[in-house]
């Protein structure tokens, strides 16, 4: 595997991508450089300075995961990478406490001017009387988002003796209150604040999402802080608002264009700048940067990504669990894939005893990652297989049942297509997948890899004997067999783990054996 790293990474992170494969640090490449060489990697480390475009990710043929030592990803076409079975990881939680501590650090600033006086007394003048500053104690803090990073500044100006109201379209009231917080609306966050703390991410409803309106009904000693993403305040409006004296100050840590040396906000000796430090921090660059390594090295490895944002997510509590349905429910849609005939119509996903009380997103997607990745020129993965299944038009249905009579856990996955339905389940047992129905037969196979024979037949003596000849004389070792029936002579299911393909000649010869229905050879 080879790993290629666009932007400085700490050492933690880089230790643990070098045990996965080889690692190329390219930190001063063009994005057409980029374009050129992302074809060798199988996956691509960056943090805010790259923009992973469209054209890189078409570009990267062999790309499994992108990976930002970060928290936001409007720098990585996330659509593009879906489309394209690529898992796009972030550090959500890596810099969460230094970038909350950043805000409150800018919140300082400006109600004591910090950075002014500071200029002014090095520049040889002693203003002491220019500089009054207020107290943060009974002031209220207006937070817009609620998030990670919104919570710690929540819990931080709780400690200043703050009032503190929140904002955030995703946060329930409850949970708001539990942190202390009053959930208002936006409105009430501009007229009731001292200061106003964005914690959101960019996108077309947060574009401007403070601009002349909301400035307009801001208390006139009201103050801006910035630390989440360039693109959410209108500048000009800022600029204007602090310059006509409509309210006191403004701290911005992000720009809509980075790096950049030249802005209108600098000109305004009441907004205080600082060049995106939020993560900026020791602590936070090892923290974000091992969290990223390790959810590449889970992919590289075929596993699940703690963080993905485009795939479903697993909670860590959970991720023991449910890790090992996972493989069990991808190898169930890789083998009706080859079990069955004619076009598919409709997925039913059934769910019965432990695992029903889980979160089954991540099993449904590797249901239909399994499924497609069979039928398609695209690559599928549990990434994209949600799009893919829609784009195609496949209907998919899931049940949940607290109870199951057999087996601790269950999953039954039953697919109809325009000539017939097939039906699939498998639990796991000691970590390992089983097979243990197919349509009506209750089977245990166990799928450690190769191929298998899939023979539907009439039970009647001499059977298993005139197959095993065929193969026999083939040269091809049968390592096990199981054979499921419904009844004495009656219709059974014979399944034959071979240790090479057996060729289609063969599989004719099998086939014209008196009784035997059909044949299917599989890999799985």
């Amino acid at each position: 595997m080879k790993i290629l790293v666009t932007e400085t990474l700490s050492k933690e992170g880089l230790e643990i991508l070098s045990q996965c494969g080889q690692v190329d640090i390219k930190t001063t490449l063009t994005p057409q450089e980029l374009i050129e060489m992302i074809g060798d990697y199988e996956a691509l480390v960056v943090r805010s300075q790259t923009k992973v475009t469209a054209d890189v990710i078409k570009a990267g043929k062999k790309l499994l995961a992108v990976g930002r030592a970060g928290v936001g990803v409007d720098n990585i076409d996330v659509d593009a990478a879906t489309t394209n079975a690529i898992v796009v990881v972030n550090a959500p939680t890596g810099n969460t406490v230094s970038a909350a501590e950043h805000a409150i650090g800018l919140m300082f600033a400006l109600a004591r001017n910090i950075p002014q006086a500071n200029a002014s007394l090095k520049s040889g003048k002693w203003r002491r009387n220019d500089f009054m500053g207020i107290e943060l104690r009974n002031k209220t803090l207006g937070l817009v988002g609620m998030g990670n990073v919104g919570s710690e500044v929540a819990r931080r100006a709780r400690g200043l003796q703050m009032q503190v109201i929140g904002f955030d379209p995703g946060v329930s009231p409850d949970y708001a209150r539990n942190l202390q917080i009053e959930p208002v609306n936006l409105e009430q966050i501009m007229r009731r604040s001292d200061f106003i703390s964005l914690h959101i991410p960019l996108n077309e409803s947060t574009r401007g999402i403070i601009g002349e309106k909301e400035i307009a009904v801001m208390k006139p000693n009201a103050c801006i802080i910035n630390a989440a993403r360039g693109g959410l305040i209108d500048e000009e409006a800022l600029v204007k608002a602090i310059h006509d004296k409509k309210i006191r100050g403004a701290a911005i840590d992000v720009f809509i264009e980075e790096p950049i040396t030249s802005s209108i906000l600098f000109g305004e000796e009441k907004i205080i700048v600082t060049p995106h430090l939020g993560a900026s921090t020791v602590e936070a660059q090892a923290l974000a940067a091992r969290d990223v390594a390790e959810q590449i090295a889970s992919v590289l490895r075929g596993q699940p990504a703690r963080y993905a944002v485009n795939a479903p997510f697993i909670p860590a509590e959970t991720l023991s669990i449910v890790t090992p349905f996972i493989k069990a429910t991808s190898t169930v849609g890789r083998l009706i894939s080859q079990l069955i005939d004619g076009q598919m119509a409709a997925v039913k996903i059934k769910y019965e005893g432990e695992i029903a009380k889980y979160d089954t997103n991540a099993l449904k997607a590797a249901v239909l990652g399994g499924l497609l990745s069979k039928v398609s020129e695209e690559r599928i993965n549990m990434v994209n297989a949600n799009l893919m299944a829609a784009r195609r038009g496949l209907e998919v249905l899931e049940q949940k049942v607290a109870n199951c009579e057999n087996y601790a856990s269950l999953i039954t996955v039953e697919l109809s297509t325009s000539t017939k339905t097939i039906i699939i389940a498998t639990t796991v047992m000691r970590g390992e997948t089983h097979i243990v129905r197919v349509n009506d037969f209750w089977i245990d196979i166990v799928p450690t890899g190769g191929y298998f024979l899939f023979s539907d037949h009439l039970d009647r003596p001499g059977m298993i004997g005139s197959v095993g000849k065929i193969t026999g004389n083939a040269n091809i070792n049968i390592s096990y067999m199981h054979l499921g029936r419904l009844k004495a002579r009656g219709e059974a299911l014979m399944i034959l783990a071979l240790d090479e393909a057996l060729p289609e000649k063969q599989q004719k010869e099998i086939l014209a054996i008196p009784d035997v229905y059909n044949v299917k050879l599989v890999k799985i």
